[in-house]
């Protein structure tokens, strides 16, 4: 008969892997969408193949240097990679479980999207330049902070004249969290990708550079050739076609995860 003490210790030993495994999970999630992360690791790596070389061929030169290497190494990445490993930890706060905002109805997804479609039909033509941000589970509060609040209800003429020069606010972005427009002059963190087109100007690269450290999604007007395009989940879809674009966004506005639902939604997108 198994006992409880067997039970428990069978429990604590599954739990310990799942950890492990959920550890893994997150870093090798984090690595692909850092490139300096993406460095470290393969540098790791070639210490410990370089390591395993010294001790079959008895290296022992190398063998002892590799040793003050990786006793001091772990010391040496914390400093020298401060950076690097606080967004990886601001990324760990700012994730929750479940959205900040409410999740929006069928009605309300279709009059954001409409504003928003509005508004880049008028931007498009004009060749005025915009980026638009939409915050989805992830807070953007870290860029809400410093920027102009508005809290305003979205509409296609508010976004029109924002970004209108000589508006002081036109060069920064605009983030909209659920049917709100919070603020303006917004200004996000350029990607460091070096395989992104060097064509791209800041409003592109600030897009994919958001889209890479949160699960917003970025709307983007080129002020040069008015193509349009979306960054998000790491990519940059560029120069889509108006058709492409209405569609992705009103994709990406649907919640991914429906925990809790109306149960007027349920009928409404089961009619559409």
């Amino acid at each position: 008969m198994i006992s409880l003490t067997t039970i428990w210790s069978i429990v604590t030993k599954l739990l310990d892997i799942c950890v492990i495994w959920a550890m893994f999970y997150f870093l090798l999630k984090n690595l692909k969408n850092n490139v300096k992360m993406v460095l470290i690791f393969k540098g790791i790596v070639w210490l410990l193949v370089i390591k395993l070389l010294s001790v079959f061929l008895n290296l022992y030169t190398v063998g002892v240097l590799l040793e003050y290497i990786i006793s001091w190494g772990p010391i040496a990445i914390i400093i020298v990679f401060q950076p690097e490993i606080r967004n990886v930890l601001e990324q760990i706060g700012r994730t929750q479980l479940l959205g900040r905002h409410k999740v929006l109805t069928v009605d309300e997804r279709e009059r954001v999207a409409f504003e928003i479609m509005s508004a880049i039909e008028h931007l498009k033509k004009q060749r005025i330049g915009a980026l638009i941000v939409i915050e989805r589970n992830m807070s953007l509060q870290e860029y809400i902070a410093p920027t102009t609040k508005l809290y305003a209800d979205i509409s296609s003429q508010l976004l029109e004249a924002i970004f209108l020069p000589p508006n002081p606010l036109h060069d920064g972005g605009v983030i909209i969290q659920g049917d709100k427009i919070t603020c303006a002059g917004a200004v996000f963190k350029t990607s460091m990708n070096p395989n992104v087109n060097k064509k791209l100007g800041t409003r592109h690269r600030a897009s994919l550079g958001v889209a890479e450290e949160t699960d917003a999604i970025a709307l983007v007007v080129s002020e040069e050739t008015g193509r349009i395009s979306i960054a998000c989940d790491n990519y940059l879809h560029y120069n889509l076609t108006l058709d492409e674009f209405r569609n992705m966004l009103i994709d990406e506005l649907k919640p991914k995860t429906n925990v809790f639902y109306d149960a007027d939604e349920s009928e409404g997108e089961e009619n559409e």
